[in-house]
């Protein structure tokens, strides 16, 4: 799927406050039992853990990723978003927040991947032959593995624990709502 370039730069604007609005909109819809937070949050960890490996192999704008899970996927961030999000639907037993954050996923991310990839190719010359041999955004087994280490000093510098630290608030929330 492409989308125009104007229609991306225009959404790519608007990525931040739509989350604000599926946030607001999960907080408002959500219909949590003990059950479905347990089983969604097993869900969302392993997307945390995904976001968390792939923070730590990113050197933003200075290296092209092709270690850790940039060897599986060249979106693991975003594959991990999505994977987190799944979660949290499932622990708020609502196909709707389903479909909305669904929509959201293909109408506002997958543009803004397909900018990041464009300013990628700019950037790295070797973004082409990466490209070739990685999917976007369905792991599978990596044809040139990479073992370069996870760094706790790139993840720090990523802020990647914000994620965490707003999964552990929509958690509390989820709870509280279960148990009022």
């Amino acid at each position: 799927m492409t989308f125009p370039k104007p229609y991306a730069d225009k959404v790519a604007r608007y990525r931040v406050p739509c989350g604000f609005v599926l946030l607001a909109a999960f907080l408002w819809m959500a219909t949590p039992s003990l059950e479905s937070i347990a089983r969604g949050m097993l869900i969302s960890i392993f997307g945390l853990l995904i976001r968390a490996w792939a923070a730590g192999h990113l050197e933003k704008n200075m290296t092209l990723a092709e270690g850790g899970p940039y060897a599986w996927v060249r979106n693991p961030l975003y594959v991990g978003t999505l994977t987190t999000a799944a979660g949290f639907v499932i622990a708020s037993r609502r196909w709707e927040l389903a479909v909305l954050f669904a929509a959201v996923f293909v109408l506002v991310y997958l543009p803004v991947v397909e900018l990041e990839e464009q300013h990628l190719s700019n950037l790295f010359p070797s973004f082409a032959d990466y490209k070739r041999r990685v999917p976007k955004l369905f792991p599978r087994m990596p044809q040139k593995p990479n073992d370069k280490p996870f760094q706790w000093s790139i993840y720090l510098r990523n802020e990647e624990y914000k994620a965490l630290a707003g999964s552990a608030i929509g958690v509390a929330v989820l709870l509280w709502k279960a148990t009022h």
